[in-house]
């Protein structure tokens, strides 16, 4: 009888051992007070011979090992869902490395218009000395669509086809022409009267079509570099102003910056996924508490089995 005795207390410590484990994960109140009236409920028969210790062994069988198999259920669950955010992060990684490896930076940007202006600069120069020697030398510099076919998709403001027709029209009669390119005479006239001196000031795209906006150097003064054409026309400064430049520029830095922020929320999510309850468990972890903590439960445990068939039928269903 005193061998069953200290057989009976042994397997309720290992029991409660695995419980306490389960309310230090989940660390959920009501866990912890399940366990913790638990505990009481063991050492009351291990503090007290006399009682009847099989009652304890009905109660970690009815009860307690249900409730330890519920939540495991629960937490392999939670297991899976962490692995799929991980799984998510991983995937924002890997295409947060693609994109910072493939696209480029306003910094990149910001540098290559520098070099973009002085092969426009130069290439107007070019122009100018072959119109005036009606020379059919090439003017254009070396690579000069490099800089559009690079930046055009991240850097680039959509506009109308409308706008795109208005900015390229013009009258036969206004232009120079060559074999190479079409420049209005007033353009080439500003141009030589501020010694071509010009920078890039946005880019323009309509599908696969883009035009390249210039500001000479006199405030004020615009012109636009269609390159499909090699044609290079004056524009009103209002309209150039009026065009909307708010590009989604750094697309594809926008773009990294939101895999971060999905990343940030989805790390954030991890540790409430890892430790998620159910309403449902939690309210019959509640209940469970409630009877346990009866001063006449252990009178009557017997006569729970209503309450243990429920954490059973709990264990199987599909809500977890």
């Amino acid at each position: 009888m005193e061998e069953n005795r200290v057989n009976i207390i042994n397997e309720s410590n290992r029991i409660l051992s695995k419980l306490h484990l389960l309310a230090a994960f989940f660390g959920d109140d009501i866990i912890y007070k399940v366990y913790l009236r638990s505990q009481v409920i063991h050492q009351l028969f291990e503090n007290n011979a006399e009682l009847d210790i099989n009652k304890l062994d009905l109660f970690h069988l009815q009860f307690t090992t249900t409730v330890i198999e519920l939540l495991k259920k629960i937490k392999k669950s939670n297991e899976k869902n962490v692995l799929l955010l991980f799984d998510e992060i991983q995937l924002n990684r890997e295409l947060i490395t693609k994109l910072q490896t493939e696209s480029y930076t306003q910094a990149d940007f910001d540098l290559e218009k520098q070099r973009q202006s002085l092969k426009i600069n130069t290439s107007l120069r070019h122009l100018y000395q072959a119109l005036s020697n009606d020379s059919s030398e090439y003017p254009f510099a070396k690579n000069i669509n490099t800089f559009s076919a690079r930046f055009a998709p991240g850097f680039y403001a959509p506009v109308s086809n409308e706008v795109l027709g208005k900015l390229t029209h013009y009258e036969p009669n206004e232009v120079y022409t060559n074999a190479h390119a079409i420049i209005q005479r007033k353009l080439m006239g500003l141009l030589c009267k501020y010694d071509f001196k010009s920078a890039f000031y946005c880019g323009l795209k309509t599908g696969n079509l883009i035009i390249e906006v210039y500001q000479i150097t006199e405030p004020g003064i615009y012109y636009i570099f269609y390159p499909s054409r090699n044609l290079f026309l004056l524009c009103d400064a209002a309209e150039v102003q009026a065009i909307n430049t708010t590009i989604a520029n750094d697309k594809p830095d926008t773009m990294v910056q939101e895999l971060l922020n999905k990343n940030d929320q989805l790390q954030s999510s991890v540790a409430i996924a890892k430790t998620y309850l159910p309403h449902e468990i939690k309210h019959l972890m509640a209940d469970h508490y409630k009877k346990i903590s009866d001063i006449n439960f252990l009178q009557n445990i017997s006569n729970f089995d209503a309450q243990a068939n429920i954490l059973k039928t709990m264990l199987n269903t599909d809500i977890i």
